[in-house]
């Protein structure tokens, strides 16, 4: 099978396909009856310059950086521009395809995807949509149309989208997740083995005002929990400048970082998270089986909104809106944290949430699609 993936944006158009990636590479270990992908028969096509080429490249993948920008909340003139290239990208991506010839192109969101999904809608070659969230996005509302399969993380989905093309599979997720136990995870983190542990994050850029009601609420939290604290890059200096302030059985701890590789330990190792309500929280959350109070970024198109509130829905979250966090969130918190029984229901409603075998289910997906388009040549895939 030749495979050509594209998305970005977000760690959520990037990481589950990833995760993919690693069980079409790896078959036995993970549980498919199904060939490896063989070296030179992948590329990923995403935006130039963009988050995802660094996370591309490090996972050994080959990379074609193409022109794109945002549509959604832009003024009209930066709208028209960003169409423009986005349009142009079009023919940039079909030459791509036309050198690479994959069998099946995979798409995962970002406006980048949506000039390599139109090329290959034009030169017939099938495409599986994933969408990360519930509710879709502008760029994946517009494949669905051409689309051949859509993945789901969630049969909330299908009130958005073409039914018969629907496949829930789930939110791909490292397989290393469900293997690594609290203890262990705590002891690679430096972290106390029996004290609650509160995991906070903004996602892959940070969180402002998630930082700012932390920092500010960090002498009532302390006496109770251990936290490791997410804070992005921007935010590291001033973060650490906070730490510094605290009295020393306080700042023992705190833990602030600037950015975390290894998040599958964090995720782990924590009671209870404060987080944004990206699309990995549908999938890493209920691995983890780690209840979370949610604070959707208010800018995002209302996705991480209805993200938190299927969440919340399943007895997984606490919805807490942005406008709140500093009058909110230290006593939500506190309330979760002395509470156990509640605590361990809301664990376990999250755990229940998980699909294990989601990455599979695309997998598979995908080698189907192939393997159609190799008979009708009369080859094999």
């Amino acid at each position: 099978m030749r495979l050509l993936l594209s998305g970005g944006g977000t760690g959520g158009h990037v990481y589950p396909a990833l995760t993919v990636i690693e069980a079409l590479r790896d078959p036995r270990a993970a549980g498919l009856n199904l060939p490896p992908l063989r070296p030179g028969d992948l590329l990923w096509v995403g935006s130039r310059g963009g988050m995802e080429e660094g996370l591309v490249k490090q996972a050994g993948i080959e990379y074609v950086g193409l022109e794109a920008g945002g549509l959604r909340g832009m003024g009209l003139l930066v709208t028209a521009r960003n169409a423009a290239r986005i349009a142009g990208s079009v023919g940039k991506a079909g030459r791509v395809l036309a050198q690479f010839r994959p069998d099946v192109v995979f798409v995962t969101g970002g406006y980048v995807c949506v000039s390599v999904a139109v090329a290959a809608w034009l030169r017939h070659i099938p495409i599986l949509v994933y969408l990360p969230d519930i509710v879709p996005g502008l760029a994946v509302r517009t494949l669905s149309r051409i689309a051949t399969v859509i993945a789901v993380t969630s049969e909330e989905s299908y009130h958005y989208l073409p039914r018969d093309k629907v496949v829930v599979s789930g939110y791909p997720v490292r397989r290393r997740i469900f293997s690594l136990g609290r203890a262990e995870s705590r002891t690679a983190l430096g972290l106390e083995p029996a004290l609650k542990t509160l995991l906070v994050f903004g996602g892959s850029r940070g969180a402002r005002s998630i930082n700012r009601a932390l920092v500010a609420g960090l002498r009532e939290l302390l006496p109770v929990c251990q936290i490791v604290h997410i804070s992005g890059r921007l935010d590291a200096d001033w973060v650490e400048g906070a730490a510094k302030s605290l009295p020393d059985d306080l700042r023992s701890r705190y833990h602030p970082l600037p950015y975390l590789d290894d998040m599958p330990l964090a995720l782990v190792a924590a009671d209870l998270a404060v987080a944004r309500a990206g699309a990995a929280t549908l999938g890493e959350f209920p691995a983890a089986g780690l209840p979370a109070v949610l604070v959707p970024y208010p800018h995002a198109g209302q996705h991480q909104q209805a993200n938190a509130d299927y969440m919340a829905e399943n007895g997984a979250a606490l919805v807490l809106p942005d406008a709140e966090l500093g009058e909110k969130l230290v006593p939500t918190v506190l309330e979760l944290l002395n509470d156990d029984e509640t605590l361990a229901a809301m664990s376990e409603s999250t755990r229940a949430m998980a699909r294990p075998d989601a990455a599979q289910v695309i997998a598979e997906q995908l080698w189907t699609l192939a393997r159609r388009v190799q008979t009708e040549a009369g080859g094999e895939p």
